[in-house]
């Protein structure tokens, strides 16, 4: 312990070394459920590449492992520290260092919060679509990490489209550089893409190039009510296979609705099974919405309301980010589990949910992205009762199962962490998990970097 932090003060400042045990233990584990955390021997809090560089020299030489984090609003485990570790935090690197509106691109540090580049490039007259839930806190850096998605991925895509080139230290210190800041490049491997969703297991990204796109025109809303989930689903099937593109496509079933009713008194309606909403940012929104609103009544929605106008628009996509917020009030804990499956097969998804939420007795709500099939399950639970907390993880594999066998992934945007771990050896298969060790090998060899998440070396 002494000679680890004596080595560190030889590059870090003393305000970018925590080791009160107190402070540290906030800085211990992301917001999953069910995912243990270590005690961390320090907590360091670099502000330039160097001091990166110094503490991922400093851990090869004495062979300690390092936990690489952001704002630690993940959800699946992958930020929790191991014990005796460095945790390795990048908040302070939070500079967006480049805006370029000619090239459209925009480079910044890994701790620039997402909400802070949006608004940034949103005043030059650009656009940063990939927005998680958590877009006010999550940083670029963690999105990278974990190829956050978001409610306008149906048509922009998720945060590894966006990523054109990083700067990453490697274990041993070194400085890598990947990708490009061209609109094109294929030269090489795409270590770019390898690097995205990695979830720090393979190196720390301390730069990123950044896509950005023209600001789109402001986007209308509708709401549809529909009497089931298998309704809701033939919906979202038709109007995607008719070309359309909504620039969101969000489901919310019966016990989501009821929570954000409870939590936001919005006057969502509550007889419904399911509710979709969709929103168009094309040059003639309301031609679109009205196109959409046909296809829901043909699926059997009883009910379609558009927005009036933006504002009521903000307030109804506000409803669906206020969803994971409103089922943690249910009881005193959740899981929020993450399974994307084709969209044909989403109401099969939310049925099977609905079955598997019966089958052990406990409130499950899912709020899913629609137009993508990712859903998230979410069990609420009280930890306090074992046998609930039981049959709560119990039913969280169940729902994973499911989407295994509906054709879909373990995880289509929180990425696998230590909650997932065990389930990813099922999904890869014996060759893919082999390929993905010796990938590890290569870029850690000591399994340094964020050792016991996302799969063993």
């Amino acid at each position: 312990m002494g000679e680890l932090i004596e080595h560190l003060r030889e590059g870090l400042p003393a305000e970018a070394i925590l080791t009160d045990p107190d402070v540290m233990a906030s800085y211990a584990n992301d917001m999953a459920s069910f995912c243990t955390a270590g005690r961390p021997a320090v907590v360091t809090l670099p502000r330039t590449v160097e001091q990166v560089q110094h503490v991922m020299r400093t851990a090869t030489a004495l062979r300690v492992p390092v936990v690489p984090q952001g704002a630690r609003t993940g959800l699946s485990g992958a930020a929790n520290a191991a014990d005796g570790c460095i945790v390795l935090s990048l908040v302070k690197m939070d500079r967006i260092l480049e805006i370029d509106p000619d090239d459209r691109v925009a480079v910044v540090e890994p701790g620039v919060v997402n909400a802070v580049l949006s608004r940034a490039v949103a005043e030059q007259g650009l656009y940063y679509p990939p927005d998680p839930s958590s877009w006010e806190q999550c940083t670029i850096g963690g999105n990278i990490g974990t190829a956050s998605g978001g409610l306008c991925c149906v048509k922009y895509g998720v945060t590894a489209e966006y990523v054109l080139g990083l700067d990453v230290v490697l274990a041993d210190g070194r400085l890598l550089r990947t990708g490009r800041r061209t609109a094109k490049g294929v030269a090489g491997y795409d270590l770019t893409r390898l690097f995205v969703g990695s979830e720090g297991s393979l190196g720390v990204v301390v730069r990123a190039v950044l896509a950005l796109r023209p600001a789109p025109p402001q986007q209308l809303a509708l709401v549809a009510e529909f009497p089931s989930v298998a309704a809701a689903g033939e919906a979202v099937r038709q109007i995607m296979a008719r070309g359309h593109a909504p620039s969101l496509l969000e489901l919310m079933d019966r016990t989501t609705v009821h929570a954000v009713n409870a939590m936001a008194k919005m006057g969502l309606p509550e007889t419904t099974e399911a509710l979709l909403l969709a929103a168009f940012d094309t040059p003639d929104p309301a031609a679109d919405l009205a196109a959409v609103a046909e296809l829901c009544t043909a699926a059997g929605a009883d009910q379609v309301v558009p927005a009036e106008d933006a504002a009521e628009s903000d307030l109804l996509l506000q409803a669906r980010r206020l969803a994971l917020t409103a089922l943690e009030t249910l009881r005193p804990a959740t899981m929020i589990d993450d399974v994307c499956v084709p969209r044909s097969r989403l109401a099969a998804m939310l049925e099977g949910t609905a079955e598997i939420a019966r089958k052990y007795g406990l409130t499950i709500g899912v709020c899913a992205h629609a137009g993508d099939g990712n859903t998230h399950p979410v069990v609420c639970f009280d930890p306090a009762d074992a046998d609930e907390a039981r049959r709560a993880r119990e039913s969280f594999d169940a729902i994973m199962a499911l989407g295994l066998e509906l054709g879909g992934t373990i995880t289509g945007e929180h990425g696998v962490g230590v909650l997932k771990k065990e389930w990813l050896a099922r999904e890869l298969g014996p060759v893919g998990l082999e390929i993905q060790q010796g990938i590890k090998r290569t870029f850690d060899p000591l399994n340094l970097l964020n050792p016991g998440k996302v799969l063993d070396a």
